[in-house]
């Protein structure tokens, strides 16, 4: 495909990692660092050593201070910055973001105080731009590094979703589509909760036989919950469910984890999350969570655990007991009459 600008808002890890990709194969890149100071470092040294040391940016990368010329005229806005950042960076540059542009989301969160997804959020500030939200089992560390990953684009539209496959797509950087926005959203959201709880069961000591009932139940009530608000299933048994939920839940590159492993070592929350030095997407996750299970009237009984330990000083090893010694259910509740038991 011909070569595009691409303005991406947010030099983390994952925005800087992208904009390498972008750049590498012949993309017009801009990169907006919002700390000055991390923009001149990243200026002199070209390298992102707060959020990915020993990788070298390309130079048709162009970095900014000013998020109104990173976006100004791109034919694509990259958005990756932190969930709850969303909606005020958009609102500070949207007067110079042309109504052509794609906007491509790559944040992995709901929004607090409104329970919305980020597409809707985009949708109150950006009308009439298409939207694709790119997300997927995926570390920024090993992204930069050309180290084979898979994503999804998902969109409204099956043109944009091509088109940003197209844009992303490299010979280490597979890109499928999906038209469920929901289920892409919601999954990659969501599974930062249970990362939050397989953490905690490291932390605690606890082996492979808790993660992996933990994650196989934390998909079961991630699902039910995207059902209800208009999921495809199907898309939680894919790359940005199972495959987002098993990355997130067994890498020390996860934030989430590392931040639940303190937990279970004994570590406050505020303690825990500031050891990890940068933004915990599951805990606001849990709380928003937590919040539509009530205003759906959904189960989700890890989900409300793991609140309790954020919000409530709940007991880490309390919160396990609770949950094995739950009611005694069927395993697949919500599907239990397609295969019936035999009549003794």
């Amino acid at each position: 495909m011909k070569k595009i600008n691409v303005g991406v808002i947010g030099a983390g890890s994952w925005g800087t990692a992208l904009a390498i990709s972008l750049a590498k194969k012949g993309h017009r890149v801009n990169l907006w660092a919002r700390e000055e100071t991390l923009f001149n470092k990243i200026k002199k040294s070209r390298e992102n050593i707060k959020y990915l040391p020993g990788v070298l940016l390309p130079e048709n990368i162009k970095l900014y201070n000013n998020i109104d010329d990173t976006v100004k005229d791109m034919d694509l806005i990259l958005v990756a910055v932190p969930s709850q950042a969303v909606r005020n960076v958009l609102e500070l540059c949207k007067k110079n973001i042309k109504e052509e542009a794609v906007i491509v989301n790559v944040a992995k969160g709901l929004e607090k105080n409104t329970l919305l997804r980020i597409s809707q959020v985009v949708e109150e500030i950006l009308p009439k731009n298409e939207y694709c939200v790119l997300s997927g089992p995926s570390h920024a560390e090993e992204v930069s590094r050309d180290m084979p990953t898979t994503l999804v684009a998902a969109a409204y539209s099956k043109e944009c979703a091509e088109f940003v496959q197209d844009v992303f797509i490299t010979p280490k950087l597979r890109v499928y589509t999906n038209p469920d926005v929901v289920g892409v959203e919601l999954g990659g959201a969501l599974k930062n909760v249970i990362a939050l709880g397989a953490g905690i069961s490291d932390g605690l000591g606890y082996g492979d036989n808790a993660k992996a009932a933990l994650m196989t139940r934390g998909i079961r009530e991630i699902s039910r919950l995207g059902q209800v608000m208009g999921a495809s299933t199907n898309t939680f048994a894919g790359l940005t469910g199972i495959g987002d939920l098993i990355v997130t839940c067994t890498s020390m590159h996860s934030r989430n984890r590392r931040c639940g492993i303190k937990l279970g070592e004994g570590m406050k929350v505020d303690e825990a999350v500031d050891s990890i030095g940068m933004v915990v997407e599951g805990i606001t996750t849990t709380n928003v969570a937590y919040n539509l299970s009530k205003k759906y009237n959904v189960d989700m009984p890890i989900t409300t655990e793991i609140y309790r330990i954020l919000n409530e000083e709940r007991d880490v090893k309390e919160a396990v007991v609770d949950l094995m010694m739950r009611s005694k259910t069927h395993e697949i509740e919500e599907v239990a009459n397609d295969v019936q038991w035999k009549d003794s």
